[in-house]
């Protein structure tokens, strides 16, 4: 630990220091997708990381205030959608601008055979059944096996970093 953080009367405490620390780490832009209830579901998120290549699976983190957290967590199979740079209108209206189906008014929309809706034009989806979730703090962590993955269009994709949205630059070796 550094010192300044140690001797600092008004030091930040550990979850601000956390937040600040991943303000520099980029993650790709995800909207999560699920249908339950005879309805979907969506959600613009970063929490999100391959956890398994044997069986195949994802995992997500999803805010228990999150309109999304009931429909993981009572099992419904969901989609995990890499968004393409150009997709920046779609992750807004996932990330809370807009309500409900409300989402599903920008992008082209597809329902998978259970009815799970999917960005056709994802950088990549993740057809997902639900294995089980854990409940840790404000977050479930929802495991997902993986039983089918689209891809489409160039490797563009959007990027949350430092608190706002980027795009990735590929370095030449």
């Amino acid at each position: 630990m550094r010192d300044s953080a140690m001797t600092d009367p008004v030091a930040p405490t550990v979850a601000e220091q956390l937040r600040n620390g991943l303000r520099r780490l980029g993650k790709a832009v995800v909207v999560i997708t699920a249908w339950h209830d005879e309805r979907r579901w969506a959600m613009t998120a970063t929490a999100v990381s391959e956890l398994s290549m044997d069986p195949p699976s994802l995992l997500v983190c999803v805010n228990k205030s999150a309109s999304l957290h009931g429909p993981l967590t009572a099992g419904a199979s969901f989609c995990v959608n890499i968004l393409h740079y150009d997709q920046l209108a779609v992750s807004n209206a996932c990330a809370g601008k807009l309500k409900g189906e409300e989402r599903f008014g920008l992008g082209d929309w597809g329902a998978g055979e259970d009815g799970t809706p999917y960005l056709r034009d994802a950088q990549a989806s993740f057809f997902c059944r639900y294995e089980k979730h854990v409940e840790h703090g404000t977050h479930a962590v929802v495991i997902g096996e993986v039983l089918s993955v689209d891809v489409a269009g160039d490797v563009d994709p959007l990027i949350y970093l430092d608190g706002g949205y980027a795009r990735a630059a590929r370095l030449s070796a």
